[in-house]
């Protein structure tokens, strides 16, 4: 009996994540693009099978590996399945203000990018784009997208893109106050280099993760449960204290909550009112 092959699939989305116009997860077992042009750039990884594309008439072919494959605007490209596998892949399509133009000169001389550490912060970013529970964590993958950009303009132009002003000495303590200032509303990462004096977002995040050991998006999360601890154990719901923390909703808080706090906010709403009493009894 013949072997049965896997079905094709397809998951896209748009992230509320600027710089970022689409998220696209495929399995394909047998299929042909043909030849087309993206007004994006393509930044694509391969998590099983092979691939062959051209690009400007030229063919390259990939396979599982630390490639990361990276497609211009503008630049007409094809693409097709090459083993009865098929293949498992996931782009990032990114608009100019990730990347200019005026780069595409040289991903077209060199698409293929043998990059580990590149690879690993694509697929981090993906990790912060997927939908949990019907969330992006956006300040999480605003900051991850800042690492890949940085890695791509220094493969493309040979340097690292363009530092702005060298951060203050205090400009960790100074995100910190920004942090704890807007926990709930929460803020962009470019908002928050703008009100910091144009600090350079990667050398923002490096700055703060050395003051306090763990990167923004992280502290900012914790400080929410934090708020929403507080909130349970003064008798509010756990949907109300979801919103009134900062998060999107229950399931949201309820996914950071269990990591922090090791249970869900409905028990530890419970234990409180449990240990209320029991201290009145007593």
């Amino acid at each position: 009996m013949a072997a049965i092959r896997p079905r094709s699939t397809v998951s896209a989305w748009q992230p509320p994540v600027p710089g970022i116009s689409e998220v696209f997860h495929a399995r394909f077992t047998d299929h042909a693009y043909p030849a087309h042009v993206h007004d994006t750039w393509a930044l694509m990884i391969l998590d099983g099978g092979r691939v062959d594309f051209a690009l400007e008439r030229e063919r390259h072919g990939v396979g599982v590996s630390d490639a990361v494959v990276l497609l211009p605007p503008g630049v007409a490209h094809d693409g097709r399945t090459v083993t009865e596998a098929g293949f498992r892949k996931r782009v990032l399509y990114l608009d100019t203000t990730v990347l200019p133009e005026r780069l595409a000169g040289a991903a077209v001389d060199a698409p293929l990018l043998l990059d580990r550490a590149l690879r690993e912060r694509v697929h981090g970013l993906h990790l912060a784009l997927v939908p949990g529970e019907g969330a992006v964590e956006r300040f999480e993958a605003e900051s991850r997208l800042a690492f890949v950009r940085e890695r791509l303009w220094t493969r493309l132009a040979g340097r690292v893109c363009a530092p702005g002003e060298v951060p203050a000495a205090g400009v960790a303590v100074r995100l910190r106050e920004l942090l704890d200032a807007r926990v709930v509303e929460g803020i962009g990462l470019e908002e928050a280099s703008q009100e910091l004096g144009h600090v350079h977002p990667t050398h923002l995040i490096r700055s703060f993760r050395k003051a306090y050991g763990l990167p923004p998006h992280a502290y900012l999360t914790g400080r929410r449960v934090a708020r929403a601890r507080g909130l349970l154990l003064a008798g509010m719901r756990p949907a109300e204290a979801a919103t009134a923390a900062g998060f999107y909703d229950q399931a949201h808080l309820t996914r950071h909550f269990g990591r922090y706090v090791g249970t869900s906010p409905a028990r530890f709403a419970r234990s409180g009112r449990v240990s209320t009493a029991a201290a009145r009894i007593g």
